[in-house]
C-alpha cells in the first residue's frame, strides 16, 4: 500500500497557499508565505527531505494547470520532472496535459486514487490542491500531513480541512520543530 501525503504551507488559522502571489490565490493576502516571514533555510529543509521520499505526484486540475508549466522548467523542481504524475479531474482532457514534464495520468474518481494507493511503489505527494486534499481526507485516503505552519492569521483563503460533520480522525505526531522565524514544522500520521 502506498502512502498518500499532503504537503503544504499553512497559516495558523488553516489557510493554505503556494509560496508566491499567483493566480491560484484568490484572497487579499495571497503570497503571504514569502511576504512577511524571514527566510531561514532550516525552516524549509522539509521540502528537500520530501524530494527523497516522493515517488509520484498527485494534483487537482487547477493546481496541475498552475504548477505544471512552471515546475517543468524550474531547476528547484528538476527532481520531479520524470516522476509519474497524476491529476484527479473529471474535466481535464488528455490534450491539455503539459508536454515535457514526464508521464502524467488523468484519474477520474476518488476510487481511482484508492486503486493507485493499492499499487506498488512509494509515497505519493499532493502539493497545493486544497479541494482535492479535503475530498481525499473525507474519503479516508490521506495517510500523512507534512505542514509548515506560519505565524499569521489570514481569516480567508483555501483550507485543506473539511467543515463537514464527519467522524473524528486521530493523528499521531511523527515529527515537529519550531524555528526562530515563527514557522513550526508538523508532520502527522493519520491513525484512525
Amino acid at each position: 500500500m502506498r502512502d498518500l501525503v499532503y504537503t503544504g504551507f499553512m497559516s495558523l488559522d488553516g489557510v493554505v497557499d503556494s509560496p508566491g502571489s499567483g493566480p491560484g490565490e484568490e484572497h487579499r493576502s495571497g503570497g503571504w508565505v514569502v511576504k512577511d516571514i524571514e527566510f531561514l533555510p532550516e525552516a524549509f529543509a522539509l521540502k528537500g527531505e520530501e524530494l527523497a521520499d516522493t515517488t509520484a505526484l498527485l494534483f487537482g486540475r487547477r493546481s496541475y494547470e498552475i504548477f505544471a508549466p512552471v515546475w517543468r522548467d524550474s531547476e528547484d523542481h528538476a527532481a520531479y520532472k520524470e516522476l509519474p504524475k497524476y491529476v484527479l479531474s473529471t474535466s481535464l482532457a488528455d490534450d491539455a496535459l503539459v508536454d515535457g514534464w514526464g508521464p502524467t495520468t488523468i484519474l477520474r474518481s476518488t476510487d481511482d486514487v484508492a486503486k493507485l494507493k493499492e499499487g506498488e511503489g512509494g509515497a505519493i505527494f499532493i502539493h497545493g490542491s486544497a479541494e482535492l486534499a479535503r475530498r481525499l481526507a473525507d474519503a479516508g485516503l490521506i495517510d500523512r500531513y507534512n505542514l509548515l505552519v506560519y505565524p499569521v492569521l489570514l481569516g480567508a483563503g483555501k483550507s485543506i480541512f473539511s467543515t463537514a460533520d464527519k467522524d473524528k480522525q486521530r493523528l499521531s505526531l511523527r515529527e515537529s520543530a519550531a524555528y526562530p522565524n515563527g514557522i513550526v514544522k508538523l508532520i502527522y500520521d493519520v491513525v484512525g
